[in-house]
Formats: C-alpha cells, sequence, structure tokens
C-alpha cells in the first residue's frame, strides 16, 4: 500500500457545518475502506489547513478518486502528497544514483 499526507481545507460550506466535523470525519473513514484504503490517521490543525490526514491506498488512481469522492460533498478541499517510508526513499536513492 502507498502512503499519502493530505492537506485538508474547509470550505465555506465545510467552515458553516465545524460542529459536524467529526462526524464527517467517521464516514470519510468508511468510505476510504469502501474505496480499498485506510485513513490510519486524521488531526484536525490551527493554522493554514484544518486537517491532516495520513492514508494508505493500493496506488495512486484509487488516492485520487477518494479525494474527488469528498471533495464532492463540498466541505473540504484537499492538497495530497506522496509519502515515503525508509525502505521506499533507500530505493529511490538508489535508483537515482
Amino acid at each position: 500500500m502507498a502512503t499519502y499526507v493530505t492537506l485538508y481545507s474547509w470550505t465555506e460550506q465545510g467552515i458553516k457545518n465545524f460542529r459536524d466535523t467529526t462526524d464527517r470525519a467517521k464516514s470519510a473513514i468508511a468510505q476510504a475502506e469502501k474505496m480499498g484504503g485506510k485513513i490510519t490517521q486524521l488531526l484536525w490543525t490551527s493554522g493554514e489547513y484544518d486537517l491532516v490526514g495520513i492514508a494508505e491506498f493500493p496506488d495512486d488512481q484509487s488516492m485520487s478518486a477518494f479525494s474527488l469522492a469528498l471533495a464532492s460533498l463540498g466541505n473540504v478541499r484537499t492538497t495530497t502528497m506522496r509519502a515515503y517510508n525508509e525502505r521506499e526513499m533507500a530505493a529511490i536513492i538508489a535508483k537515482a544514483r
């Protein structure tokens, strides 16, 4: 499974519905699992982004499909980055030599 870090920003609709954020998070976790992924950590943050999530999905297409499905609900905008563990990074470095 590939690992992804996602930065979430509430939209105007998401801000209006802030009281539902934990319920929406539970729904998102369930949706990720239905789509073959797993949200391993979700943290609410202060500052530029409202949440940070760490997820595992089988591939980039699955993660992108999940992000689109989530964004289509209108509460968040996402910025997603592929993340690498130590083993994956070592393989990347080996290829760069």
